[in-house]
């Protein structure tokens, strides 16, 4: 046996060494890998072999391979070892423990985990019913030196995150274990809290060096323990002793061997979900003497990365308590309030902008809290708080630059600048949102602030920065990373932020002069900048709430506004403008339309300066794109709906629009438009795409002309409506007539003109959009992709030249969208005007019939379904051969082998693949959007008033209930249609895209199938429909979410079709594994009205485990070997008497009540 074992392992060591061995080829390694595997899973001589193999004699390697067979051995081969075998597996596991290991300081880690692991294996199946001395045997080790103490809170920690944490054993496995825990925990954390005194101790006292390392690395690994404990124990146990834990916890925060694993427990436990009497003992955290010691422990903390993990442990500790002191403070605001939320600020002011950042939720927790926000030491911090965000809002500390000291640590915190670009914006909006709740509780001090700092922008020269910030194309400009641009940006966003929140503060003592000031100061600044020049429109947007009180501002705001809409940098038109240039000119469009939409009544004495003005710019040989073009015309017709009067805007409207219509309506346009092939000559889409083409100048005005008319008709029928006042839409003439309801019906001024561009409209999308998906494919190869961008931050200084591929993309795609925009805004713009067109519903079925806007079925009266949506929905659901599109992209998935690795190779059509597989998955899911939008409302109760406090877990939500819209309804009457929909919403189920199965599987398909479950189905149909749920199982089931879904929807088709449908059974006994005779109960209870019936959960456990064979694994679980853990006698169940108390002598009304008997 001796001599078997010693070769055996001699092999096993050549093995090892062979895998291990860097020049070893490929096959050798997996030779050796193989007879290693094969020898683990079948070989007798495991345990003696591992035994010999782990003796620290051994190098590490090959101790690490031994302990990893006694492992293995332990987890799957227990069940069927004798019990003297698991005796001595034990009990040579314990010597390991006591002597198999090196010193502590010298012992690999990865030896202590897989020892460790090992003992966590055994007390899993053997723990504590058959062995119970197990925590006095862990105790007793403890005793023999620092390194078993180590392995001892090794043990005990993963023996706390495989029971609490990941849950990995049986239901009654884990039970036991965690009961026997919970029951030994006051003598387990007295354990723990002695080995940590003791080490800490004897590791703050002077002496051997490497003694002291010795009791830090015990002390560590205790830290650590406790951390996996502090998480789910009792409160009792962390607050005993008058919080003695925590304040040893806080006393070590000023090791610097032992602070961050003691912020981790301090972070833990004040993390702490419970009620707030039993949370209060973690007030001693709020008091001066812990603020002092995590100030101090955060004073001159270097840029090394431990400590600067355990600087962000410790700011968080700090946000925790607040939180947790906020409910307190409601009550009884503590003197010290003031020197707490110094410490708040400090770490706002910290150089590194993740700390700033993580101090944010708190301070908006504390802005908004209706009690504290009033308190006058919360009032002081938000003044401090709007003047720290000065600094704060500016993006600095790029880590690829060196101009600012947080620029060291976002080195540490992000991979490149475009990470912490993302990461800044997202910061900037957070800040933003705790500026405005500062706002409210001190707004003149606020707008006191902001116009300091704007004032003092204006006041100061442009910087353009060191070369690497100035521009590229222009001398003298800036760029994105140009520090005057940086600081533009940021007093922009805060201007933004706290003029929107003084209007909502404050009504009567707005300061009305000093926003004139600083409005005309603004005014006034000059600059050719682009970028600046943005930022000083976006000031103007914000600060013209107030022209509403000196209305006199308002036409040099126009003018200015004008200005910026025509701004080019320098004199040579034909240069190519850069981003930032465009936008501009963008900003300045967007911010007249803004104006015009949410003061029309301001700007209405100043109509006829504002229509000449723009007739001068048409007039003008000044460039504008057709965009800016159309946005001057929403412009127009928004201040035009304060007519209040129909002739009146229909004249303007006519007159605005009266080049447009004739053009859109010629002759020549009907042409183009009613034949492809004409239309494609015409916009230059039948050329091969060269730069050099002689006709492209020809083409390109063309397509000019076309995306003008579009733009225009878009922004007529999307801004043109009737007044919101029923008496002056009435008195307008606006009204006319009312619906059986009493409703007004209303007249819209752009019907005439729309009614006149329709037909052409309709052969556009006909015909062109038509096109657009095959185009897409021609044109969006992964060759045409930039597949290159832009720098991030240099892309505002960029030449947008386009070539003339490009040029042709961006018009397809425009083009696209904009035909069904104006056809979905037309709906709730005209509104019966539109719905009572004769033949719409053919026209739009032989047009639009792929792309049905939303608003055109949101929008659509009641009394028109019949005779448009139904024609319409009905052949488009119908249409959408969607199952054929995912059954090609499940088969490329499906792909193995020596294919997979040559469809792999060709980049270019994997790249296509993809595209494709992207685009089917959006159009899917639009489609199943635009079925639940027509089909489905979602109904939900009225939930209780909650009067649980925010520390208690929240009983789970009220369950939403889903009906048939009153379209649904319409749509369900016919046969054909409804047989569409329930097909589609099945179908989807198996396509592999989670979210819609979940969805679908939620609201939609019983909801469809349940109108209709009570009429005359064909038994293939229903067997088609319970064997689509099962399919979604078999692809989704092992998605937690989506398992959930699909089980109760097969629940209730089987319990409501099974009793007409006899087919549902036999589908149901094809199901992998399924045990017949619990069928057969179910189906005795489900279809015997005398039959006792089953609580709802023990009905849908019932059902779970009978469908359970359907429910596919994961990939990563396919070829895993199974664990399986036997149960021991439960400790919880109790042996009920023998005894028969009808045949006993006492069982008797005298023998009941005999005093002899009573205990009493």
């Amino acid at each position: 046996m001796a001599e078997q074992v010693a070769a055996m392992c001699e092999q096993l060591i050549k093995a090892v060494n062979v895998i291990m061995d860097a020049e070893t080829s490929q096959m050798f390694r997996l030779e050796a890998l193989k007879f290693c595997e094969e020898f683990k899973e079948t070989n007798s001589l495991c345990v003696p072999c591992g035994i010999q193999l782990a003796d620290k004699a051994q190098p590490a390697v090959v101790r690490h391979f031994g302990l990893q067979i006694l492992e293995h051995v332990i987890k799957f081969r227990w069940n069927n070892m004798q019990q003297q075998e698991k005796v001595h597996l034990k009990e040579c596991a314990m010597q390991l423990l006591s002597n198999g290991t090196h010193p502590i300081l010298e012992e690999e880690s990865h030896i202590k985990d897989v020892l460790s692991r090992i003992i966590v294996e055994m007390i899993k199946r053997e723990w504590p019913q058959h062995w119970p001395d197990m925590l006095k045997e862990m105790e007793a080790l403890t005793s023999q030196g620092e390194a078993q103490t180590e392995l001892v809170m090794l043990i005990l920690l993963r023996l706390a995150e495989d029971v609490i944490t990941f849950q990995t054993l049986p239901t009654q496995r884990r039970r036991d274990i965690q009961h026997t825990l919970t029951q030994n925990m006051e003598s387990i954390f007295s354990f723990m809290m002695a080995i940590l005194h003791i080490n800490v101790e004897d590791y703050q006292t002077p002496g051997h060096e490497l003694q002291a390392r010795a009791h830090c690395r015990v002390a560590v690994a205790t830290l650590n323990t406790l951390a996996g404990y502090i998480d789910w124990v009792s409160l009792v146990y962390i607050t005993t002793g008058n919080c003695h834990l925590l304040e040893m916890l806080c006393l070590l925060l000023s090791e610097p061997e032992l602070q961050l694993e003691a912020a981790e427990c301090l972070l833990i436990a004040i993390s702490r979900k419970g009620k707030l009497e039993d949370r209060k003992p973690f007030m001693l955290l709020f008091d001066d003497v812990a603020i002092h010691y995590i100030l101090s422990a955060a004073q001159g903390v270097e840029v090394v990365e431990r400590r600067y993990i355990f600087l962000k442990r410790l700011c968080q500790v700090l946000c925790a308590d607040c939180t947790f002191c906020i409910c307190a403070w409601s009550v009884d605001i503590p003197a010290n309030l003031s020197k707490y939320m110094e410490a708040i600020l400090a770490f706002t002011t910290h150089s590194s902008q993740f700390l700033k950042s993580s101090t944010v939720p708190t301070w908006g927790t504390l802005f908004r809290h209706e009690t504290l926000s009033k308190d006058a030491v919360i009032v002081d911090m938000a003044i401090k708080y709007l003047r720290t965000s000065m600094t704060n809002l500016v993006k600095t500390g790029f880590p690829s630059r060196d101009d600012n000291p947080s620029c060291e640590y976002s080195r540490v915190d992000f991979d490149s600048d475009e990470d912490f670009n993302s990461f800044f914006t997202s910061f900037r909006a957070q800040q933003g949102e705790v500026v405005r709740s500062a706002s409210r509780i001190v707004p003149l001090e606020a707008f006191q602030i902001a116009a300091e700092w704007l004032q003092y922008q204006i006041a100061s020269p442009i910087d353009v920065g060191d070369t690497a910030c100035r521009s590229k194309t222009a001398e003298g400009l800036c760029t994105a990373l140009s520090p005057s641009v940086i600081q533009w940006e940021a007093v922009t966003f805060f201007v933004e932020c706290v003029v929107t929140q003084i209007f909502k503060s404050l009504e009567e003592k707005l300061p009305i002069e000093q926003s004139m000031e600083l409005l005309q100061a603004v005014l006034n600044y000059d600059t050719k900048d682009p970028l600046i020049l943005s930022c000083v429109l976006a000031n103007i947007s914000a600060l013209f709430p107030f022209v509403t009180h000196r209305p006199h501002f308002l036409p040099q705001v126009i003018y200015k506004l004008f200005k910026a809409i025509t701004y080019e940098v320098g004199q040579d038109n034909k240069a190519p403008w850069t981003k930032s240039v465009k936008n501009v000119r963008r900003h300045a469009c967007f911010s007249i339309i803004k104006i015009c939409r949410d003061y029309p009544r301001l700007i209405l004495p100043c109509f006829d300066m504002f229509y000449n003005q723009v007739k001068k710019l048409y007039l003008s040989n000044i460039t504008l794109t057709h965009m800016e073009k159309c946005s001057l015309i929403e412009a127009l017709v928004l201040i035009s709906n304060q007519f209040n009067d129909f002739a009146k805007q229909q004249a303007f409207l006519d007159e605005l629009m009266g080049s447009v219509v004739a053009e859109w309506t010629s002759d020549k346009m009907r042409h183009v438009l009613w034949d492809p092939a004409t239309f494609l000559s015409f916009v230059g889409a039948d050329e091969v795409v060269s730069e050099q083409s002689t006709d492209a100048d020809t083409t390109a005005h063309n397509r000019v002309r076309l995306s003008f008319c579009l733009f225009a008709m878009l922004g007529v029928v999307k801004r043109a409506r009737w007044p919101a006042d029923p008496e002056d839409a009435k008195a307008g003439g606006f009204v006319v007539g009312y619906t059986a309801a009493g409703a007004p019906i209303y007249r819209n001024s752009c019907t005439a003109q729309f009614l006149a561009l329709l037909p052409n409209l309709l052969a556009l999308i006909r015909y062109a959009c038509g096109l657009t998906l095959s185009f897409a494919f021609l044109v969006f190869t992964p060759k045409t992709f930039p597949c290159l961008p832009h720098h991030l931050l240099d892309n505002y200084d960029s030449p947008l030249y386009r070539t003339q591929l490009e040029r042709m993309q961006g018009f397809f795609t425009a083009l696209y969208d904009n035909c069904f925009q104006v056809l979905g805004n037309a709906g709730p713009s005209l509104q019966q005007d539109f719905y009572t067109i004769e033949r719409l519903a053919e026209e739009i079925t032989g047009s639009a019939f792929v792309s049905l806007d939303h608003q055109l079925v949101l929008s659509c009266p009641q009394e028109y379904y019949n005779s448009l949506l139904c024609p319409l929905l009905g052949p488009l659901f119908a249409y959408m051969q969607l199952n054929a599109k995912w059954q090609v992209i499940n088969q490329r998935t499906s792909i193995n082998g020596e294919d997979e690795e040559e469809v792999v190779c060709q980049e270019s059509q994997v790249t296509q693949e993809m595209l494709e597989e992207q685009l089917v998955r959006l159009l899917t899911r639009e489609v199943m959007d635009l079925l639940t939008v027509s089909c489905i409302s979602r109904k939900v109760p009225e939930s209780a008033d909650d009067m649980m406090m925010d520390s208690v877990p929240s009983a789970s939500p009220a369950q939403s209930t889903e009906e048939l819209t009153e379209l649904g309804k319409c749509l369900m009457k016919d046969e054909n249609i409804y047989m569409s929909l329930l097909t589609l919403s099945f179908t989807s189920l198996s396509w592999k895209d989670t979210a819609n199965c979940q969805r679908t599987a939620t609201m939609v398909c019983w909801t469809l199938l349940q109108q209709v479950a009570g009429r005359n189905l064909l038994p293939e149909a229903v067997t088609w429909f319970y064997t689509s749920v099962l399919r979604g199982l078999q692809v989704h089931g092992q998605h937690e979410g989506c398992n959930s879904a699909l089980t109760q929807l097969a629940m209730h088709v089987y319990e409501n079709l099974r009793p007409r449908y006899m087919e549902l059974r036999v589908v149901m006994t094809q199901i992998p594994n399924i045990s017949v005779d619990a069928l057969d109960q179910y189906d005795h209870r489900l279809i015997d009205p005398n039959a006792q019936k089953a609580g709802d959960k023990k009905r849908k456990d019932q059902f779970k485990k009978l469908i359970a064979g359907t429910v596919g694994k994961a990939l990563c679980q396919q070829f895993r070997k199974e664990v399986h853990i036997r149960n021991l006698p439960s400790l919880f169940k109790k042996t009920k008497p023998d005894k028969d108390m009808l045949n006993s002598e006492a069982f008797s009304l005298s023998g009941l009540f005999s005093p002899e008997d009573s205990a009493l």
